[in-house]
């Protein structure tokens, strides 16, 4: 990867910043799109371009004119039962994790064919394969985000590969709220088969080898990381 180029649309926490900081470690040039840019000060070969994607598309102009590998991080977790959905929450859901997504692959897609080859890496959830109550919204956009995957995968294969990942309930800031004290912590891991909450770095770690040529033959693939609950039962 040493030199290599990659874009991270929201990379400055949680697994986005995870994922920033083991390709600066690897030597590469890392551009982050997100709209802090606080925790990436001191990381070597990173340019941060102060951006809301959820209200404008990326210029192709701030990115590199040529990009190995691209990651889209933001997302949300906002569950509640049937009755509290909303046509409006829905879209902010749907803006978001969808729409943004699109639209930040559609800025970086010229630079990224003219690599001799590149990756794109997609984030769903354990909820689309699980099916969990109170995940009406975000469920319904990380499943789409699933079909696009295996879509993109398929249109923009040989050269571009594009594969997603679908975490379980890692800690991270987007997650505080429901690991906020020992009890959570505890009642949460319970629900896990490795019987422990996931780490930035067992996302960051699979996104990395994604994102790599290691990965070379890999392209349509949606990969749990999930300390097993979507497969297992103990």
């Amino acid at each position: 990867m040493k030199n290599q180029k990659f874009v991270i649309v929201g990379g400055s926490h949680g697994i986005g910043l995870g994922i920033v900081k083991r390709l600066a470690d690897r030597g590469a040039h890392v551009t982050v799109v997100s709209r802090s840019s606080e925790l990436l000060v001191g990381i070597d070969n990173v340019k941060h371009v102060p951006w809301d994607v959820t209200t404008d598309a990326i210029p192709a102009s701030v990115l590199p004119e040529q990009i190995h590998g691209l990651a889209y991080c933001p997302g949300s977790i906002n569950l509640g039962p049937l009755r509290s959905v909303t046509a409006a929450s829905l879209m902010a859901d749907f803006q978001l994790n969808v729409m943004s997504a699109i639209a930040s692959i559609q800025a970086a897609l010229p630079a990224m064919k003219s690599a001799e080859t590149a990756s794109i890496v997609l984030f769903s959830t354990v909820a689309v394969a699980q099916g969990l109550p109170m995940h009406t919204s975000v469920a319904a956009s990380k499943g789409a985000i699933e079909a696009i995957s295996r879509t993109l995968a398929a249109e923009l294969a040989p050269k571009i590969r594009v594969n997603c990942i679908a975490p379980a309930l890692t800690d991270t800031p987007l997650a505080e709220k429901f690991l906020a004290t020992d009890e959570k912590r505890a009642a949460m891991a319970e629900r896990y088969p490795l019987k422990r909450i996931g780490r930035v770095d067992d996302i960051a770690s699979i996104a990395e080898f994604l994102l790599s040529r290691d990965s070379g033959w890999m392209t349509g693939q949606v990969i749990a990381v999930d300390g097993g609950m979507s497969t297992l039962r103990t």
